[in-house]
């Protein structure tokens, strides 16, 4: 048996946190359904970045959608429902086999109405009416100005991946705010069944510390985090306001693990996979990671449910000067601001891609 297939028989669902048009025309992801036991996909503003910048896939779509007017966020959000719709029909069959528990793909709202609650509700909503995708969510920052952007969104129906989430705490804002939009629908004689995940970021804290504690504690916060967030999940799931939600047919938030490329080079390339795995679960992982997994991972223990000893290892860091609770709100600031420069350079990188395009064929022309 595959690691990536042992690590899916263990209970948790293998998504592939990448997406380029090659993979689609050459078959890379129905290659990676098939043999790696891939069962989602996540995306992006530096993702899309990196795939329209470097490639020529993405030059005649450009190009036609200039001719017929569009351009900047409107041009983007075409080309990438383009290559999430062809993805999400791949992904339908095993969305459809686990009654739409797994077989997701997510498409990220503007980074620039991260902090703008009203601005992320409206396009929240519009995007996954454009979609008309069944199994696509729609990506909303878990900020402060975001949570009620995500409840609103629930409320109205809209399959929520609540993005840029760095702490146990941060985790729980978002799993309220779903919860508070499925009551309302229940109170309002809606059916509740509306899909999330909640996307907790692990390698960005092990970065973030890494000059600043000793070789014994590198690499360790991640998880450690990771494992408190666990616990949140668990203990959420066991509450008597998530029974009586599942009492009327609600089904559970999951938690994704997200960020789980490592870091450092010292560190060994699957850390953040076998150390991870735990039931009704979800793993993100860029391509490199999938891959090293799938050729040489070994799946370990499953995530205690008590948290381990990441209580233990937070307060060896909090010898050394690190304040969890500041860091995460910094983490979260900087992911921000890191989607809203990916952003920016996606869309001038679109509309030069688009000028160009057009004076080579008035030159033809």
């Amino acid at each position: 048996m595959k690691p990536t297939e042992a690590l899916h028989e263990a209970g948790q669902s293998l998504w592939l946190d990448d997406i380029t048009r090659e993979m689609l025309d050459e078959g890379t992801l129905a290659q990676a359904i098939a043999e790696l036991s891939v069962t989602g996909l996540t995306s992006n503003p530096s993702i899309f970045d990196h795939a329209i910048t470097h490639s020529d896939k993405y030059d005649a779509g450009i190009q036609a959608l200039a001719e017929r007017g569009y351009s900047g966020e409107a041009l983007f959000f075409e080309l990438a429902l383009e290559d999430l719709g062809r993805a999400a029909e791949l992904f339908l069959p095993v969305h459809r086999a686990t009654a739409g528990t797994d077989g997701w793909v997510s498409l990220e709202v503007s980074p620039l109405l991260a902090y703008k609650t009203g601005q992320t509700i409206a396009e929240a909503i519009r995007l996954s009416r454009r979609a008309h995708r069944e199994n696509l969510f729609v990506k909303i920052p878990g900020t402060e100005q975001g949570l009620p952007a995500i409840e609103e969104a629930v409320f109205a129906g809209v399959a929520v991946n609540v993005t840029l989430l760095f702490s146990p705490e941060q985790y729980r804002a978002a799993a309220n705010a779903y919860m508070s939009g499925l009551e309302r629908r229940i109170a309002d004689g809606l059916a509740p069944d509306v899909r999330s995940v909640a996307s907790v970021f692990i390698s960005r804290w092990d970065r973030a510390v890494s000059e600043k504690v000793p070789e014994n504690l590198r690499n360790s916060l991640g998880i450690a985090v990771a494992r408190l967030a666990y616990r949140s999940y668990r203990d959420l799931l066991e509450s008597d306001r998530w029974q009586r939600l599942a009492n009327h047919g609600a089904t559970a938030q999951r938690l994704l693990f997200a960020s789980t490329s490592v870091k450092d080079p010292k560190a060994p390339d699957t850390l953040y996979v076998a150390a991870l795995a735990a039931p009704n679960t979800i793993n993100t992982m860029p391509r490199a990671t999938l891959d090293a997994f799938a050729g040489h991972g070994k799946l370990g223990a499953l995530l205690p449910r008590d948290g381990g000893d990441a209580s233990a290892v937070i307060e060896a860091h909090r010898g050394f000067g690190i304040d969890i609770g500041q860091l995460a709100g910094q983490l979260q600031a900087e992911g921000a601001k890191a989607f809203t420069t990916s952003w920016e350079d996606l869309l001038q990188a679109i509309n030069t891609k688009a000028r160009a395009l057009a004076r080579e064929d008035g030159k033809a022309g």
